[in-house]
């Protein structure tokens, strides 16, 4: 049993003592040997046969084996030193700890020490610098004082969690003492220096006092706003006698004066005080301050009592120099001291704006510009820096800005007036059709006089004053389109009679003039481009308004109402136009429903009123169209309008035409060509540069005048047999009905007795046609059926081919 145990046992071992080839080779290669028992592929047979090759090296199997027991031994030995070894390592581990723990408590022990020491040398310092500190107070050594007072308040700061010891406490209530007596002492010197009752102040600064401030930083707050509070009133107490409000020098007319004084105090401050008092409290600039809050305060007291005093030209005065003041602040002062809160609001509450009038007022050349077209569009300048102190002192003036806001409504007034008077003094405008429809320079001058209220209220007030400034900005708008624009229209007048056809057929080329003169023309696109020039400015200058205005006043401002009478005008400017030329060719069109149409012999060239009619278009559109340069968009306007007026006015007189012969209505068709011709060119009639005529313009012109042309097409046709006549009716007019259908036989002198059959078989047939009538009517169009009336046609329209 043994032996099977044993067996076992070294079969698992090589089990376990199987090694990788790769690390077999790492071992080989760290620890070379050349023992066979060392090697990976140890075989006990061989190594035994080795050992003993024959029997009679057995004799020496005891030394054999004592050598391998020996061996066994030695490897035993080697693998309890590396066990043993390990065992000590862990023993030495608790000796580390053991030792650091020590260490540790040597560390904290030093570290308290240090501790102690640095505390009891605190104490020591403490304890000898609120004796040295209540010594030095008492013998006012502020400047030594400075220096001790923030170490002593610097080294307290380490004894706050030792306040619960007594000797502690106490030091601590003695530095608290020492800092209240030095705030009364400091303030009580300060008091003996600048007397509040006294009239006159030293003639220097005091080293005392300087280093007296320098204390001040360290104490309370509050004592160094007594200071400066104490200062700046006793600085200020002769202003307050010189301009009390029954003192002559206290009114607007001299209220350069007041600005005057306060430069003065100024310099004399910095000459005198300027080294006294710290730099990081800003005595100048809180005087100045001071001095706005007092100014601002008195002004709007005297302002009240002697309102009914206050006149424009004197509020804009004060206002200015108020203003330029402001300025001047802004520029020598950051503004750090402005602590009023509602100043500080009213300064932040316009919203951010790129407005070019926010700017000083407009230098000479910048108003000229304000005469070109588009004024207020100019490229925007760089917004200025915020002042801090716009408003300071001129919020006074808010509540009697009504002042400026009358003279204003009184002063454009009289400018409408003036520009009334002066348009029947000189007259229109003379013509410049080089440059386009000149602009009325009265407009230009309207809106330069808009830009400066703007640049002075703006300055003044984003309140309610603008909004009052917008009223007055929107009743002479109207004005303005009223009595200016509009009022100053050439006025239509009824024609008191009509050309014969005699006098039409004798008329010579250019004999008739239109119902305007050039002149007149003129100013009417001279109105136009003037109304159009105020449309777009009105509307730019609500823009700015509601930049300028405050945030909750924007939704107040609205101009459409303006801008809706100024496009009123422009469009009463188009439709006089649209007249005019329309009344010149009236009489062509009443000559030509006049001729005998029956009595025609022969096609020859174009009628005589379709001559008259193409000489007013050319008399008049090469006018409108160059006078109307700068504003293509309503010249197409009028065109459009023109053709939709003249048109149906046409085809109207066209049906007056009765009766027509075949000849006549044939004549009828080469005149209604060339006038379709002739409006097809009519927005580029006479001039050197032809361009293609707007496409909503062409339309129109070919949908009204191939109506006409298919009228006269059905005039042509024979009216037998019926029904084709009717299905040509149909198909050639889409918007056929029983009343022009009536015109036509009308035209085509038919008796009333054959009419009514005609006009039952159209009230058959005009809901659903049938096919075979269609096409029978469509074959009347191509087919000659009748074979001479399709050729007669055929021959017009090769006629009017070669015409053209």
């Amino acid at each position: 049993m043994m032996e099977e145990e044993e067996l076992e046992f070294v079969e698992e071992l090589e089990a376990v003592l199987q090694l990788t080839p790769e690390v077999q080779l790492a071992i080989e290669q760290v620890f070379p040997s050349q023992d066979p028992l060392d090697r990976a592929d140890f075989n006990a047979v061989e190594y035994i046969n080795t050992l003993f090759p024959t029997e009679q090296s057995l004799a020496n199997i005891d030394e054999v084996v004592n050598k391998i027991r020996l061996k066994i031994r030695r490897l035993d030995d080697n693998i309890r030193t590396v066990v043993r070894g390990q065992t000590n390592v862990g023993q030495d581990g608790r000796q580390v700890k053991e030792i650091t723990r020590d260490i540790k408590q040597l560390d904290h022990a030093k570290r308290h020490l240090t501790t102690s020491i640095t505390t009891l040398n605190h104490l020591h310092m403490l304890a000898g610098g609120v004796d040295s500190l209540e010594a030095m107070t008492r013998r006012r050594q502020y400047g030594e004082v400075a220096n001790l007072l923030q170490g002593v308040m610097n080294v307290l700061e380490h004894f706050h969690k030792y306040m619960g010891i007594p000797q502690i406490r106490q030091l601590s209530e003695r530095v608290k003492a020492a800092q209240t007596e030095l705030g009364q002492q400091i303030l009580a010197d300060f008091e003996e220096a600048f007397p509040s009752q006294g009239t006159k102040r030293p003639g220097g600064p005091s080293n005392v006092l300087r280093d007296a401030c320098l204390v001040a930083n360290i104490l309370d707050p509050r004592i160094k706003q007594e200071i400066i509070k104490k200062f700046i009133k006793q600085h200020l107490s002769e202003y307050l006698v010189l301009f009390q409000e029954n003192q002559d020098v206290a009114w607007l007319d001299k209220i350069d004066r007041r600005y005057a004084w306060i430069k003065r105090q100024l310099v004399d401050y910095e000459e005198k005080y300027g080294r006294m008092f710290p730099r990081e409290w800003c005595m100048a600039e809180r005087i100045a301050v001071e001095f706005c809050h007092v100014t601002r305060t008195e002004l709007a007291k005297i302002m009240r009592t002697r309102a009914k005093e206050i006149e424009v030209k004197l509020l804009l005065f004060a206002i200015q120099r108020t203003t330029n003041f402001e300025g001047f602040l802004a520029k020598r002062f950051s503004g750090c001291t402005l602590t009023d809160g509602s100043l500080q609001k009213k300064l932040e509450s316009p919203p951010p704006s790129t407005n070019p009038f926010l700017e000083d007022e407009p230098a000479p050349e910048t108003e000229e510009l304000a005469t070109e077209k588009g004024d207020l569009d100019q490229p925007k300048k760089p917004k200025a820096p915020d002042n801090p102190f716009h408003g300071i002192v001129s919020k006074c003036f808010e509540p009697h800005l009504y002042v400026y806001i009358e003279s204003q409504d009184k002063n454009l007034g009289e400018l409408i007036d003036r520009f009334v008077a002066d348009f029947k003094a000189q007259g229109p405008p003379k013509p410049n059709t080089d440059e386009g429809g000149a602009v009325l320079p009265s407009c230009a001058d309207l809106f330069v006089y808009y830009k400066k209220c703007m640049v002075q209220c703006s300055q003044l007030s984003t309140g309610e004053p603008m909004i009052a400034l917008t009223t007055i900005f929107q009743k002479y708008l109207r004005e303005y389109a009223w009595k200016i624009l509009s009022g100053n229209l050439p006025k239509t007048t009824t024609s008191s009679g009509g050309l014969t056809i005699s006098s039409l057929l004798k008329e010579k080329e250019g004999s008739e003039a239109a119902k305007f003169t050039l002149e007149e023309l003129c100013l009417i696109c001279g109105i136009l481009s003037t109304a159009e020039y105020c449309l777009a400015t009105t509307q730019q200058l609500e823009e700015k308004l509601k930049e300028k205005v405050d945030v909750s006043l924007i939704e107040r401002i609205n101009l459409t109402g303006e801008m809706d009478t100024f496009s009123t005008v422009i469009s009463s400017s188009i439709q006089l136009l649209v007249q005019d030329l329309d009344a010149a060719c009236d009489p062509a069109l009443t000559a030509m429903s006049k001729m005998q149409w029956q009595n025609v012999e022969h096609v020859g060239d174009q009628s005589p009123y379709v001559t008259s009619v193409i000489l007013h278009i050319k008399q008049n559109v090469p006018i409108i169209r160059d006078n109307l340069a700068s504003t293509r968009k309503y010249f197409t306007q009028f065109c459009i309008k023109f053709a939709n007026s003249f048109i149906p006015k046409f085809i109207t007189h066209l049906f007056k035409c009765k009766p027509i012969s075949m000849v006549g209505a044939e004549q009828l068709l080469l005149d209604t060509h060339s006038l379709k011709m002739v409006l097809l060119d009519l927005p580029s009639i006479g001039s050197q540069v032809v361009r293609k005529a707007p496409a909503s313009y062409t339309k129109i012109v070919v949908k009204g005048m191939t109506r006409a042309e298919m009228i006269l097409k059905v005039v042509m046709a024979p009216h037998e047999p019926l029904v084709v006549f009717v299905d040509n009716y149909i198909k050639l007019l889409t918007d056929c009905n029983t009343e022009t259908f009536q015109k036509i036989l009308d035209m085509k002198g038919l008796k009333r007795s054959e009419q009514s059959s005609m006009l039952e078989l159209l009230r058959q047939r005009l809901p659903t046609p049938p096919s075979g009538a269609e096409s029978s009517g469509s074959l009347s169009l191509t087919a000659p059926t009748p074979e001479q009336e399709s050729s007669r046609i055929r021959k017009l329209e090769k006629l009017i081919k070669k015409r053209l």
